[in-house]
């Protein structure tokens, strides 16, 4: 099989869509397929197309009230509680039905992986890691991260790792498994004191009989790439290590660049295709290879985020895109007929340098800080020594 690689994806998909200037919209989708394909990067690639998530599948994560008030949102009138009809959360046509099927994408991926039908698999649309058991959150109206772990767990796996690299603490994700000491959550995201959702702190670590389950590395505003990837080289081995998962899950946002509109970190579309490499490498050597990546935020929606995953799908499928390769013409094309006053990119590279310094104790960086509060909270549950700066 080596590392043959699932790509979910069809353009009913595109059909989550919160409407009008909503930050998340479909898009960024569209644009990073057609980037792909005009690379080549999809040449012979046949993606799966997905069916709806089941009612049983989302109640392993999901209430029945809530799935009951999804479907009856579109028709509804007035306030329809649960989080939905916000301007976070505004009600669609067939809400349900589109999310649905997003849940259903990460749950073909997770089945291709898990029959061995490939070592890893990709679901752009996913991602959606805010929504909780009873409500939307966050532009996220069912939880296709949890749901796609909680199926993996219910078809016979035992230890799952999820990794969010969202700007955004994966909070919905960590909420439903805080006390399962089956599924190992870990988020590197932006400070909670400093952005949205405001958990996420280091000392979250899981609930009593799972303690050690959660890591959160919260990152100071204006981590650039040297910074994100010490932080992250510091901390993810380690603990992955520790864990031995057989499935590692990330989400994969693009929000953490530095260009993004919601959010203040200062990554470069070089260091993120740096952090897809290192995510290739970590499921290799700490989980037998099988890795499921979902999408996620990010809402520069025509300069970075097609880059960013065209990328990710590259580093997936072992065709990683040279930074220097231009952008296709007819895609420049395309995209201009979207945003017209929007300088697109000319190359797949921002010029950035995702070199950086390994961790060896506290230096005068900022980001040194949140690296020792998340190894002092979380190394000793493993039996790790916060000091000991080996990966």
């Amino acid at each position: 099989m080596g590392n043959e690689c699932a790509v979910i994806w069809d353009e009913s998909l595109l059909a989550y869509d919160l409407g009008g200037d909503h930050p998340l919209h479909p898009v960024r989708l569209d644009l990073t397929m057609r980037l792909a394909r005009s690379l080549g990067v999809l040449d012979g690639v046949d993606p799966v197309s997905p069916e709806p998530a089941t009612e049983e599948d989302l109640a392993r994560i999901h209430t029945r009230d809530y799935l009951e008030a999804v479907r009856a949102a579109p028709a509804a009138a007035g306030d329809v509680g649960h989080g939905l009809g916000t301007a976070d959360n505004p009600v669609f046509d067939r809400m349900h039905e589109s999310a649905s099927l997003v849940a259903g994408g990460s749950i073909a991926a997770a089945e291709r992986i898990l029959s061995g039908g490939a070592n890893r698999a990709v679901n752009l649309s996913g991602g959606l890691h805010h929504a909780m058991a009873d409500n939307a959150s966050g532009f996220c109206v069912y939880n296709d991260c949890a749901v796609a772990v909680a199926w993996l767990l219910a078809n016979g796996v035992d230890r799952i790792a999820y990794l969010d690299v969202d700007v955004h603490h994966g909070d919905g994700v960590q909420a439903a498994f805080y006390d399962d000491p089956r599924v190992m959550t870990i988020s590197l995201h932006q400070h909670p004191f400093t952005l949205w959702p405001g958990t996420g702190f280091p000392n979250e670590v899981g609930a009593e009989n799972a303690q050690g389950s959660a890591v959160n590395l919260a990152l100071p505003p204006g981590t650039d790439d040297a910074g994100w990837l010490r932080a992250l080289w510091a901390v993810v081995p380690s603990v992955l290590e520790s864990f031995a998962p057989q499935v590692l899950v990330t989400q994969c946002g693009a929000d953490p660049h530095r260009e993004d509109p919601l959010a203040d970190l200062r990554m470069s579309v070089d260091g993120q295709r740096a952090l897809y490499g290192a995510l290739r490498d970590l499921a290799d050597r700490h989980a037998g290879g099988k890795w499921l990546a979902l999408g996620g935020g990010g809402y520069a929606l025509h300069r970075v985020v097609p880059r960013a995953w065209t990328h990710l799908l590259a580093t997936m499928l072992d065709r990683d895109v040279d930074p220097a390769r231009l952008v296709p013409a007819e895609w420049t094309a395309h995209a201009t007929t979207l945003a017209s006053d929007v300088a697109l990119p000319t190359t797949m590279t921002d010029g950035g340098d995702p070199r950086f310094t390994p961790w060896d104790g506290v230096t005068e960086l900022s980001v040194d800080a949140a690296i020792r509060d998340t190894r002092h909270a979380v190394f000793p549950l493993h039996g790790l020594d916060p000091a000991d700066s080996r990966d």
